[in-house]
């Protein structure tokens, strides 16, 4: 372990932790302009979030220990998972072999379960229900995570993401397999569903039928702060993913050097540009769904990993 691979290891960290309210605010000006609004601008996550940290926590009077806890445990599982998962660089770096890419989807799943518990433990009545209906729509994607971590490692022959990626990149008949591109379907919808991007969602405090928000109403200041930031940054994750794992895996650094690494970070926001615009296209095109059609794109995602399954059991 040197230390060059250390400051590679922590610059991964450092670009998730920087550039999440970055993307963010990407996908929040793509979303005004389709809207043919001006919007607050591409650096407004990052206003809001000095704001939030600015300012005093108020607690509810029937919260517990959870409620302090939860910021803290799901804004550590999102610096976790950088460690394990190509970002930067094409080659494993020293703490990357902790997990697999399913240890990965546990430790982001263990931080959503805690802002769940604590969206109960608050006694809101938004926070019953946004936490309620999360589990509904956990329910389904999951499972279908599962399976799409599961056609990963059939096709593959392995767990790690970096194996995955060098598979897709030296080798264009698996990248453009069906088996592959099942799976790039299937994530595409699990990351319009853990991002809060799907037409059930709502983004604002003003709605009955919001989720996610419903969940951390009942916080603020900085503990809020770290939620939204938490946020950010699962939603970078998920990105990184998908796009250097699955749907565009070039472009990574091969030997870590400077030039490289800086290489890697304009191609890596080249890649979300290309995703967000799919993103925004899916979110804002199709007409408000009402919650109890949440299944129907779960439901199709199942299918998809399902498929993707059996077409390399048949290769």
């Amino acid at each position: 372990m040197s230390g060059r691979e250390l400051f590679l290891q922590a610059a991964q960290i450092v670009s998730v932790l920087i550039f999440a309210p970055l993307l963010q605010g990407i996908i929040l000006q793509f979303e005004e302009r389709v809207q043919r609004a001006q919007g607050p601008g591409i650096f407004q996550p990052y206003r809001d979030l000095r704001k939030l940290f600015s300012k005093e926590i108020v607690v509810p009077e029937s919260s517990s220990w959870i409620f302090w806890l939860a910021p803290v445990i799901a804004f550590t599982c999102m610096l976790t998972v950088p460690m394990l998962i190509p970002v930067l660089t094409d080659f494993p770096l020293p703490y990357s072999d902790m997990a697999d890419i399913l240890g990965g989807g546990l430790i982001l799943t263990l931080g959503s379960f805690m802002i769940t518990l604590a969206g109960l433990d608050s006694g809101s009545a938004y926070g019953g229900i946004g936490s309620s209906r999360a589990v509904m729509l956990s329910i389904l994607a999951e499972p279908t995570l599962i399976l799409v971590f599961v056609g990963i490692t059939l096709l593959a022959k392995a767990m790690i993401p970096f194996v995955v990626n060098h598979l897709l990149v030296e080798n264009p008949a698996v990248y453009w397999s069906p088996a592959h591109l099942f799976l790039i379907a299937a994530f595409f919808v699990l990351l319009l569903v853990e991002t809060d991007r799907m037409p059930i969602h709502s983004s604002t405090h003003i709605e009955v039928y919001m989720i996610d928000e419903a969940r951390i109403l009942e916080y603020s200041g900085p503990l809020l702060g770290l939620l939204k930031w938490a946020s950010m940054m699962k939603q970078f994750i998920l990105y990184t993913i998908f796009c250097n794992v699955l749907f565009l895996p070039w472009g990574l650094s091969a030997k870590g050097e400077t030039v490289g690494i800086l290489g890697s970070l304009g191609a890596l926001l080249v890649k979300f540009i290309v995703v967000a615009i799919a993103v925004v296209f899916v979110e804002t095109a199709q007409s408000r769904l009402r919650f109890y059609r949440y299944q129907e794109p779960l439901a199709a995602s199942f299918l998809l990993a399902v498929l993707s399954i059996i077409s390399t059991q048949l290769g």
